[in-house]
């Protein structure tokens, strides 16, 4: 069945066709020229599928069928955390005193809501070290760039203005420079060293009074600790910078290790990743930022504070870089993060990043002697292997990560961070079992034995999924979007 042809639901229209039985109207039909005018209304039929119920439901089941999520497997994207949700995190979004609340009530009427929110704040105020939060940022990328604004914000109240340069380490994730450029910076790159973390004489050397932040993830893109942090830190803030934490990777040291120990100025976390909310397809995301005393005046507004035991959200801040998002952030996803946190709690928290830690390297083990392995140290969350010898067989990367399909695995992260050739980026989260790790663990050993004694096996799979092998250079270039009636 899971081969057989799938048609369209439009494919599956028939004249005539409908989805109800209803009674006939016994009132009045309405002139709609009439009351709207026939501007706003249309003037033909609208061309949709014409099904029964029972098609409509074995066309959606059939869909949701063909889609692989966290819940139906494992999920190795490196640097992503594709991590189980925990239901008992849908169960509590899902009480009426939560879920019935209107962003426009008054707040007198939703202090249970907000004072979720603000224990949330003091919670990741805690975890990361930083002075005060805000959980406004709808998503990691947000919140970098709203980091930025308060930094450049900073700046500009020091009568800085000058200072109009980013540096980002070339491992960075992709959304670091994007975020710079998008709040106004010029980017400037700083080298990995033979060890994989950032070349502190490069960084010497790119420093200066026009230095505005270094944004960085500790662990880094690759998994290993910037074990020089305090340093670099140092080295920024004598050069007048700020220094902003990338929380991409937090899940690999909360309870060991805060950004605001370390010396960070600003921080933003993904709760969608990090906290066990809904990630990718499933979100929204959320993306709070912390800071540092000297920046917490620039926090985008309205602040949710406590006055006199009432919680209320405060607009007068003149230095204030202004709302970033409507309403006070994704309520769900920060409503999710506060429960599994509450769930957790310190002892739980620690043992995630222990679990974490634990499964990458235990992997990372049993893979180097059959891929190339760039950097050899203890890794944290996650680790990069190198395709480099396959590709020398004929067998690339994303043959590899194409292979994996077959196996009923999503594959890794592939090609990325971009200074390691034949990237295939792993990161398998606390949330799986060792026997998960196993199964994948002998099936990338599978693949390599593959590669060497039958290398087209690789080079054409996927074998065994609905759709074959695609043409993804046309997919991104001529985009299908919409249904043409033939």
């Amino acid at each position: 069945m899971a081969n057989k042809e799938f048609p369209l639901i439009f494919e599956r229209s028939r004249d005539g066709r409908t989805s109800y039985n209803l009674p006939a109207l016994d009132v009045p039909e309405t002139d709609l020229n009439a009351e709207l005018g026939d501007t706003f209304v249309r003037k033909a039929p609208a061309e949709l599928p014409e099904v029964s119920e029972l098609e409509v439901m074995r066309h959606y089941t059939g869909l949701s069928n063909r889609n692989y999520g966290v819940d139906s497997g494992f999920y190795p994207l490196g640097s992503c955390t594709m991590k189980y949700n925990p239901k008992i995190n849908e169960d509590v979004a899902r009480m009426p005193g939560f879920s019935h609340v209107h962003p426009y009530q008054e707040p007198n009427q939703v202090q249970g809501a907000m004072e979720m929110l603000y224990d949330l704040q003091a919670s990741l105020r805690e975890i990361t070290g930083m002075y005060d939060v805000s959980l406004q940022s709808a998503a990691g990328a947000q919140g970098e760039w709203t980091a930025l604004l308060m930094i450049r914000a900073f700046h500009h109240a020091n009568g800085d203005q000058k200072r109009d340069k980013v540096i980002v380490p070339d491992s960075a994730h992709g959304t670091n420079p994007a975020s710079a450029t998008l709040a106004g910076f010029d980017v400037i790159s700083v080298k990995t060293n033979e060890n994989g973390l950032v070349d502190i004489e490069d960084l010497k050397s790119v420093v200066g009074d026009d230095t505005a932040v270094l944004m960085l993830t500790n662990p880094n893109t690759l998994g290993l600790f910037e074990t020089e942090i305090l340093e670099i830190a140092e080295i920024v803030h004598g050069a007048g910078g700020k220094l902003y934490y990338d929380g991409a990777n937090l899940n690999a040291i909360m309870g060991y290790a805060r950004p605001g120990d370390m010396g960070f100025d600003a921080v933003h976390l993904n709760l969608h990743k990090t906290f066990t909310g809904p990630h990718g397809g499933g979100g929204p995301g959320s993306g709070p930022v912390g800071v540092s005393e000297e920046l917490a005046p620039f926090l985008p507004k309205p602040v949710l504070m406590k006055k006199d035991e009432e919680y209320v959200f405060e607009y007068d801040r003149p230095q204030s870089i202004g709302r970033i998002k409507p309403y006070y952030g994704n309520f769900g996803i920060n409503l999710r993060a506060y429960t599994y946190i509450r769930t957790m709690g310190p002892v739980g928290l620690k043992k995630v990043s222990e679990y974490a830690v634990l499964n990458a390297n235990y992997m990372k083990a049993k893979l180097q002697d059959h891929y190339d392995l760039p950097y050899t140290q203890h890794c944290k969350h996650e680790f990069v292997l190198s395709g480099r010898s396959q590709k020398k067989l004929g067998v690339r990367t994303m043959d590899i990560a194409k292979r994996l399909l077959d196996f009923g695995f999503h594959p890794p992260t592939v090609y990325f961070p971009l200074n390691v050739e034949e990237a295939i980026m792993i990161e398998p989260t606390e949330t799986e079992s060792k026997e998960t790790l196993d199964e994948f663990i002998d099936t990338m050993i599978q693949i390599a034995d593959e590669a060497k004694n039958n290398p087209e096996i690789v080079q054409e799979a996927p074998h065994t999924t609905v759709l074959k092998r695609l043409d993804e250079t046309t997919a991104a270039r001529k985009p299908v979007l919409r249904y043409i009636k033939k």
